[in-house]
């Protein structure tokens, strides 16, 4: 799967990364959430990048097939290798294992062009803190992270009292994050970057003010 990989690398798509926990299971509403909204990007022709896991990943790729019209949109499943087997997502088209966080977190900004980020412990955590500060320091291109249900008000509140009022970060940087309460608003933003990628638009996070976390 790596050659597929490698493809997937050298070509302009626009794709959306979806983190979030492997521990959410299929009765809850979060998980349904998620799969919905992965179910409009597949609609919309957009491709789809997860960790490949179980859990809210598996919504995301099984929402996603569910979705498809035609073989165009497709799911990139990033996993990696963990002491304990993990379960596989359904419906990967293209799939790679790493054995390094670094490597995987890597890949998954190289491929991706909004992220979205649904409720989700540690893991999550790292992945929305290093995409944060990727797209601070302008290591890659300005892409919107979608701070994905109401798990994230509160961590909001605190970077606005903490980090904020101690001006450790900048006005600037809370530019880069969105917030939606549901998989119709999370999918708006999307469908608004997906038209300013393919216009050439580097500045979508700064221009578009609705859902401004």
């Amino acid at each position: 799967m790596a050659e597929s990989l490698d493809r997937e690398f050298g070509e302009k798509h626009f794709r959306v990364a979806i983190f979030g926990s492997a521990r959410i299971e299929k009765d809850d509403s979060v998980y349904n959430e998620v799969y919905s909204l992965a179910r409009l990007i597949s609609e919309a022709g957009i491709d789809l990048v997860t960790g490949g896991g179980p859990g809210l990943m598996d919504a995301a790729s099984a929402g996603h097939h569910a979705g498809r019209t035609d073989d165009k949109a497709h799911s990139v499943g990033l996993r990696i290798r963990l002491p304990t087997e993990e379960s596989e997502a359904t419906h990967l088209d293209v799939k790679k294992e790493f054995n390094l966080f670094s490597n995987r977190l890597e890949s998954f900004m190289r491929l991706s062009k909004a992220v979205v980020v649904a409720p989700g412990g540690v893991g999550t955590l790292l992945e929305l803190f290093y995409t944060w500060q990727l797209l601070q320091v302008k290591k890659i291109t300005r892409v919107p992270i979608i701070l994905f249900g109401e798990m994230w008000v509160d961590l909001l509140r605190w970077i606005r009292k903490w980090p904020l009022e101690s001006k450790l970060i900048s006005p600037e940087d809370l530019d880069l994050l969105f917030i939606a309460k549901n998989y119709r608003e999370a999918f708006e933003i999307i469908r608004e970057a997906h038209q300013q990628f393919f216009k050439g638009n580097q500045e979508f996070c700064t221009v578009y003010k609705k859902f401004k976390a």
